[in-house]
């Protein structure tokens, strides 16, 4: 068979393939023509083009749908302009959900209400716009019944599960905790300066000898340092041999610094020696070490300076604006590498530093045994505000606007109000809360924006709806 053949063969069976199948379906009651004008509606449908927003600009969101909103336009930290939502877009509580059952309902949503009169209507879109009888808006929405008894307090707002869930309507319980906001500084290790001390003549002197001790090394009290010839001390010395018990001649050898142990050698011995030691005046470290063999020394010069590191300093700047919770005897933490240590603030100093606008505190601690070196660094911690649980809530619950702050109380059943409260002290994510709430209630952390607007909205509509004073009605 020819190529040409088997191919002509092949559509007349195909063509009779589908000629068996048309008469198929018209058998069942549909032709072929309706079939295809069936098939050709069903293509030609587009999808549903969303309603194009309309209406005021009502608040500002998040462009990345955060919970973030502004009453004004603002910008987020990367630079880009928050969305605006328009009336037609916004989420009202108290409009009717789609995905919800629609009843007759009152203001709030409950059951019928067909014995109770209707007080006004309201604009759908919270315009404050109200009207005495049934209307629409610009838009094509009924105005919403108010009924006579509905929300006694006309900031309360009711909110459907459905909306709780999609608006992350969140709340927390109300306790009792301690509220401390621990101040964190960089400190210093510094000597404590009563208890350094330093070895000098009280007369010209020449260094006769030095002992083998040099700065870094640990002394102890008593030990000898070096030798000195002093000229001065030498005719002091005879003049106590040369008048034994004299008073006088004692005395002026002791304001020449020296020791006890050698004068009452010298007096033992009744010799001068032409070269007096001195000893360590305490155990400590030696910081510094000028007394070089040979050398003159003026009287008054450092020849050896020793510190006791037994207890040490911790110098901390505490910024200004955190200085009014810091007091004296307050518990500290002082990390240095590889130790932490509890003390106290045992001073605050009265000057606050005019560059950096912080104050500096003193913190005493231990140090039996050396580890803490002057100069070191050191990460401060001081816990302040009360020692005593206090009602508080989170910070997210408290909103504040600059003249009142107040939080968003869950009445139950979907119903929340706004509550003016005093606040306190902050730390560690709470507020204290001295007036205006009670342990154990539920208050709003999350989503407590959209709800305070509504609640505020309520009560300027229901202000404006108030019925009109004796005498004034009828003009």
């Amino acid at each position: 068979m020819s190529r040409a053949a088997w191919l002509a063969g092949t559509l007349a069976a195909l063509a009779a393939g589908g000629t068996g199948y048309g008469a198929g379906r018209v058998s069942d009651g549909a032709t072929p023509l309706s079939v295809a004008r069936a098939w050709a509606g069903f293509a030609s449908q587009a999808p549903a083009a969303a309603p194009k927003p309309a209406g005021p600009v009502v608040y500002y969101q998040d462009p990345d749908g955060k919970p973030v909103y502004s009453l004004s336009p603002m910008m987020t930290g990367d630079g880009r302009l928050f969305r605006a939502v328009r009336a037609s877009e916004d989420l009202r509580f108290d409009r009717p959900d789609a995905d919800e059952p629609s009843v007759p309902a009152g203001e709030g949503g409950g059951p019928a209400t067909p014995d109770r009169a209707v007080r006004y209507y309201r604009n759908p879109m919270g315009l404050p716009d109200t009207s005495p009888v049934p209307k629409k808006d610009a838009m094509g929405m009924d105005y919403i019944p108010v009924y006579d008894g509905d929300d006694p307090d006309p900031s309360t707002v009711t909110v459907s599960p459905g909306r709780i869930q999609r608006t992350g309507v969140r709340s927390a319980v109300v306790e009792r905790r301690v509220v401390s906001r621990p101040v964190r500084v960089p400190g210093t290790v510094a000597l404590d300066e009563r208890r350094v001390t330093v070895v000098a003549t009280r007369a010209d002197a020449y260094v006769d000898h030095v002992e083998d001790v040099t700065t870094g090394d640990r002394v102890r009290q008593g030990q000898p340092l070096l030798s000195v010839y002093a000229p001065e001390i030498n005719a002091a010395a005879a003049q106590l041999i040369a008048n034994p018990g004299f008073d006088g001649a004692r005395r002026r050898i002791r304001n020449l610094n020296v020791s006890e142990a050698v004068i009452a050698e010298m007096e033992r011995t009744r010799t001068v020696p032409r070269a007096i030691t001195w000893a360590s005046p305490r155990d400590g470290l030696v910081l510094e070490r000028r007394a070089i063999e040979g050398m003159k020394a003026a009287a008054g010069d450092t020849l050896f300076r020793i510190a006791d590191l037994s207890r040490i300093w911790v110098l901390a700047d505490v910024p200004e604006h955190d200085l009014a919770g810091i007091r004296v005897g307050q518990a500290a933490t002082v990390r240095v590498p590889g130790r932490s240590l509890t003390g106290r603030v045992e001073v605050i100093y009265p000057q606050v530093n005019r560059e950096t606008r912080s104050t500096r505190i003193r913190i005493e601690l231990p140090n039996p045994d050396g580890l803490l070196l002057p100069d070191m660094f050191a990460d401060v911690e001081i816990a302040t505000g009360a020692t005593e649980p206090v009602v508080a809530v989170p910070e997210e619950a408290v909103i504040e606007t600059g003249s009142r702050q107040a939080v968003l109380i869950e009445a139950g059943e979907g119903r929340f109000a706004p509550r003016a409260v005093e606040i306190g002290r902050r730390g560690d994510g709470y507020v204290e809360i001295r007036a205006g709430l009670r342990a154990g209630e539920r208050v709003v952390t999350a989503a407590n924006f959209l709800i305070d607007a509504e609640s505020n909205l309520k009560a300027a509509l229901a202000s404006l709806a108030a019925p009109p004073a004796a005498g004034e009605g009828g003009r």
